[in-house]
C-alpha cells in the first residue's frame, strides 16, 4: 500500500436488498461439532434465543477468535464481534453507500470524499444502475462462491443481532448512540462496501468529481476547470487512495532457523473506517482456520497466514484505471466523437433526499453522465474536452472468492492457484511464503491490458490536466489476455512472479526490484510505472542486506522471528543516514542562513540538535521532528534535480539519489524555513517526537522522511479534534512458519476499536510507542490459556 515521494498528500475518501438476511439464520446441527468449551476461568457470557452455537472468544486486546461449524456461523460472529467494537463506523459507511449522507446530515457536510450531494450522487447512481447486483447474479469465479454469500449474509445477521440486542439507543459509543442513521444492514450493504474497497485506487477517489460533473454552457471558456469540492484533475492511482506498505517474505536461506517469515506492515489513515484494519481469527474445523486482518466491513481475512501459508500484501505501483479525454462534438459537450461517430453519453437522473437547514426533506434531481470508457469527470469539462475515468476493478467483487481461498491454501502452488482461478485482488502485491521455506511474489491485481506501444501513441496531454489515452479513436481502447476472466485486462501469463528461498521484498516500489539478485524485467509498462526505488524501498533492502549479513547490530547473520521484529521497528531514516551530516556541514559552514521569505535566520542550535541526532525516529529522539520538517518542505519545493549530493543512476538504483548539495539554495531555505516555523510554534528545535507526534496522547515512533516506519501525525492525533489525522503504520504481524505450527506476532497500532471510550481504543497504542508487540494466539490450547479470556457464546 503507497505512498507518493516519501510521504502520500492525502485526499481520501451500503440499498435495501434481501431484507429476510437469514432473519432467524443459524440452525447449527447439534450433531456436527463440539466446540470449545470455555475455561473455568473466562470470562462467559451466552445470548441465547435457543438453537445451537458460535463461540467468541476474546483474548488480550479484545482479539476475537470467531469459531462455528460453517459459513453462516462464521460470518454471524464475526458480524457480531465486529458490531460490539465498531458499530458507527459501519453504520456510517452504509449511510454513504446507501447515498443518504445529505438526508441525515445535510447537502454540505463532508462525506470525506467530498460535500454530502456530489458523494450521494454518485453513490445513488451506482445503486440506480445495479452493478453490484448484476456481478452477485453472475456464478463463481465472477460471482461469489456459495460459502461467501452465506458468510456475508451471515455477518449482517450477527450485526443486526448486536444491534437488536443492544439497542440503538443504548450503544456504548456517544457518537452513534440513539442517531437515526444507525439502522439494520443487509448483505447487499456489505457487497457495497467490498466493491468501494476494490476500487480506492481508481473510481472511488474521484466519486465527488463524478458526482458533480455537468456539462458547460457553450460560451464557457475551453479550459480545464476544477470542482467545488477541489479535488481536481488528480492523477489516478495510489496518491489519491492514500494507501501503502512494507512487505517482506523471508525463505530458508535468509533464516537462522530454515523456517520461512513474513513481515506485514500496512500504511493506511488510521481515522478513516473505510481502511482501518480489524483483526480477527475466523475456525471452521478441518475447513478454515486462518488468522490476520481485514477491512472494515469485508468479513475476511485479507492479510494473515493459516498453520502452513503466511502473505502480506503491499499496493502494487501497475495502472488500475485509465483517464481518457474525449474530443466533443462542436455545440454539443454531451456528445463525443468515436472513430469519426458522434456518440452521445449515457445519462442517468439520480434523485437524492436533501435535509434542510429546518430540518425538511427535500428531493433533488442531478444527472450523471458516462461515456464507453467510464463515468465522465467534471473537472477538465470544456465546451471541446471530457475527461473519463475506466476502472479495471469495475466489474471485481471477486476479491472475496480469492482471499477466502487463500485462507484455505495450505501451500504457495495453491495460492497461486486461488489468484489465477479469481483473478480478484484489486490493486496489491502479495508476498507470500510456506513450511517449505519458499518465498512468491506476484502482482496478480487488476492491470488494464495497455501495450507499451498503445501508451505511446495513445498518450495525450493538456496544460492543467492529467496524461490521458486518447478517447477519439477505438484503438486506444483496452486489449484482453485470453486466460483472462475479465475482457480488457491482463491475464495471469502476463502478470509478474517470482519464487526464491532467500527474500523477496516490497516497500510499493515496482516488481523489478523485489529481490535484485534476480530482477524481474520484460514487463509491459502499465506494471512499473516507475522503476526508480524511493528511500523507503532502499532503506528495506539494506535492511535485509545488512541482516543477512549480520552488519546491522542485531546479532549473527540471518533473520529469527525477534531479529524481524527489531528490524522493523528499529526507526530508522534512510534520508538521514545518506545525507545528514551533509546539512551539518552545511549549516556549521553558514549558522546563518536566509529563509524564504528573506529573513535571516540563526540555525546554530538547529546545527547542534542536529549533529547530536541518533538518525532514529524513536519517540525520545531528538532532531527528528526539526529534520522531517526540513526535509517535507525541500520536497515541498520541487523535484530534487540540483539539491541531491549524489543525483541518480540506473547503474546504482539501490543506492542513487542520496544526499544533499549544501550549495544549493533550496536546501538553505528549507532549513532556515524549518527552524524559522517551530520559532513561530514555540517549539525548541531539539523537541522529542513523542512531544510532537501522538495519537490520543500517545507518544508515536516513526515518520514521513524516509522512515522504514511510515508515521506521519500531530500533538492532538486520536483526541477528536477536526483535521487532527494520523496516518501510516497499521496492522504489523510477523509470523515465523514452523513444523510445529506458526509462531506470530502482531500490533494493530490504533487498537480493535475506533470508540474512544472503549479499552481497545489505544491499548494497542501504548504498545507500538514501546516498541512492544502482542503475542498471537492460535490453536484452541493457547486461546484457552489467555489470561481475562472473555468468552460469548451465541446462540440461535
Amino acid at each position: 500500500m503507497r505512498e507518493t515521494g516519501e510521504l502520500t498528500k492525502r485526499h481520501r475518501r451500503l440499498l435495501s436488498g434481501r431484507s429476510a438476511v437469514l432473519g432467524a439464520v443459524l440452525c447449527l446441527a447439534s450433531a456436527t461439532m463440539a466446540l470449545l468449551p470455555a475455561p473455568a476461568s473466562a470470562a462467559a457470557t451466552t445470548v441465547a434465543e435457543g438453537g445451537h452455537t458460535v463461540r467468541i472468544s476474546r483474548t488480550e486486546y479484545g482479539v476475537p477468535h470467531i469459531l462455528a461449524q460453517d459459513f453462516d456461523g462464521l460470518g454471524y460472529g464475526y458480524g457480531y464481534a465486529f458490531a460490539q467494537d465498531n458499530v458507527c463506523e459501519l453504520a456510517d459507511q452504509v449511510v454513504t453507500l446507501r447515498g443518504e449522507r445529505s438526508r441525515f446530515f445535510g447537502p454540505d457536510g463532508d462525506s470525506g470524499t467530498g460535500a454530502n450531494l456530489a458523494s450521494d450522487t454518485y453513490y445513488g447512481g451506482q445503486l440506480r444502475a445495479g452493478t453490484v447486483r448484476r456481478l452477485l447474479d453472475k456464478k463463481a469465479p465472477l460471482g461469489p462462491t456459495t460459502e461467501l454469500r452465506r458468510m456475508v449474509e451471515g455477518y449482517a445477521a450477527g450485526y443486526n443481532r448486536y444491534l437488536r440486542d443492544t439497542g440503538v439507543d443504548r450503544l456504548p459509543d456517544a457518537r452513534c448512540k440513539g442517531k437515526p442513521w444507525v439502522r439494520p444492514i443487509t448483505a447487499l450493504d456489505l457487497w457495497n462496501v467490498v466493491y468501494d474497497v476494490n476500487r480506492a485506487t481508481g473510481t472511488v477517489p474521484l466519486a465527488p468529481d463524478i458526482g458533480d460533473a455537468q456539462p458547460p454552457t457553450t460560451s464557457a471558456a475551453s479550459t480545464p476547470t476544477t470542482t467545488a469540492s477541489g479535488n481536481g484533475l488528480v492523477g489516478l492511482g495510489l496518491a489519491s487512495a492514500d494507501v501503502g506498505s512494507n512487505g517482506w517474505a523471508l525463505g530458508r536461506d535468509a533464516t537462522r532457523t530454515g523456517n520461512a517469515m513474513v513481515l506485514a506492515n500496512p500504511h493506511l489513515p488510521w481515522a478513516d473506517g473505510n481502511f482501518r484494519f480489524y483483526q480477527v481469527q475466523l475456525t471452521i474445523p478441518g475447513t478454515l482456520d486462518v488468522s490476520g486482518a481485514g477491512l472494515y466491513g469485508t468479513p475476511l481475512v485479507e492479510i494473515g497466514h493459516n498453520r502452513t501459508l503466511a502473505w502480506t500484501h503491499t499496493a502494487s505501483d501497475a495502472q488500475h484505471g485509465s483517464f481518457y479525454a474525449l474530443k466533443l462534438v462542436p455545440g454539443d459537450p454531451t456528445s463525443y466523437l468515436l472513430d469519426g461517430r458522434a456518440v452521445p453519453m449515457e445519462r442517468r437522473t439520480v434523485p437524492v433526499a436533501v435535509r434542510g437547514a429546518d430540518g425538511r426533506l427535500s428531493t433533488v434531481e442531478r444527472t450523471l453522465y458516462t461515456s464507453r470508457f467510464g463515468p465522465v469527470l467534471s473537472s477538465g469539462w470544456t465546451t471541446t474536452t471530457a475527461y473519463a475515468i475506466r476502472d479495471a476493478n469495475a466489474d471485481n467483487l471477486r476479491s472475496l472468492n480469492t482471499w477466502l481461498a487463500m485462507g484455505k491454501a495450505r501451500t504457495l502452488g495453491q495460492l497461486r492457484a486461488a489468484q489465477d482461478t479469481f483473478q480478484g485482488v484489486p490493486w496489491t502485491y502479495t508476498l507470500a511464503a510456506d513450511t517449505s521455506g519458499a518465498t512468491y511474489f506476484t502482482d496478480s491485481s487488476a492491470v488494464p491490458h495497455l501495450t507499451d506501444g498503445q501508451l505511446k501513441r495513445c498518450t495525450v496531454t493538456a496544460e492543467g490536466a492529467p496524461a490521458a489515452l486518447d478517447g477519439s479513436t477505438s484503438a486506444c481502447a483496452w486489449g484482453s489476455d485470453p486466460d483472462a476472466l475479465v475482457p480488457g485486462l491482463y491475464g495471469p501469463s502476463h502478470q509478474p512472479k517470482s519464487v526464491r528461498t532467500d527474500y523477496v521484498a516490497n516497500s510499493n516500489n515496482g516488481p523489478q526490484y523485489v529481490n535484485p539478485e534476480a530482477p524481474i524485467t520484460g514487463l509491459p509498462d502499465v506494471y512499473d510505472t516507475d522503476p526508480h526505488l524511493d528511500g523507503r524501498a532502499q532503506l528495506g533492502l539494506a535492511m535485509i542486506a545488512q541482516r543477512l549479513d549480520g552488519t546491522d547490530g542485531l546479532g549473527a547473520p540471518g533473520f529469527t522471528e525477534a531479529t524481524l521484529r527489531a528490524s522493523m521497528l528499529g526507526n530508522r531514516v534512510r534520508s538521514a543516514e545518506t545525507g545528514r551530516d551533509d546539512i551539518v556541514a552545511m549549516c556549521r559552514a553558514h549558522p546563518s542562513l536566509t529563509a524564504t521569505d528573506g529573513t535571516e535566520v540563526d540555525v546554530t542550535q538547529a546545527c547542534t540538535t542536529l549533529a547530536r541526532w541518533d538518525t532514529r525516529a524513536d519517540t525520545t529522539s531528538r532532531g527528528i521532528a526539526l529534520w522531517s520538517t526540513f526535509y517535507n518542505r525541500l520536497l515541498d519545493g520541487g523535484p530534487p534535480d540540483t539539491w541531491r549530493r549524489v543525483p541518480y543512476d540506473p547503474a546504482q538504483p539501490l543506492t542513487t539519489p542520496r544526499g544533499f548539495n549544501g550549495d544549493d539554495l533550496r536546501v538553505r531555505h528549507a532549513l532556515a524555513d524549518a527552524v524559522q516555523e517551530f520559532a513561530a510554534r514555540d517549539l525548541p528545535v531539539d523537541v522529542e517526537l513523542g512531544a510532537v507526534q501522538k495519537w490520543a496522547g500517545i507518544p508515536l515512533p516513526g515518520c514521513d522522511a524516509g522512515c522504514f516506519d511510515v508515521v506521519e501525525a500531530g500533538p492532538d492525533s486520536g483526541t477528536g479534534t477536526p483535521t487532527a489525522g494520523a496516518f501510516g503504520s497499521s496492522f504489523l504481524m510477523t509470523v515465523e512458519l514452523t513444523p510445529d505450527g506458526p509462531r506470530a506476532h502482531t500490533l494493530l497500532t490504533y487498537g480493535e476499536s475506533a470508540n474512544p471510550t472503549s479499552p481497545h481504543f489505544s491499548d494497542q497504542t501504548r504498545l507500538f510507542s514501546r516498541k512492544q508487540w502482542v503475542t498471537e494466539r492460535f490453536t484452541g490450547a493457547e486461546i484457552a490459556a489467555a489470561p481475562g479470556l472473555e468468552v460469548t457464546t451465541l446462540r440461535r
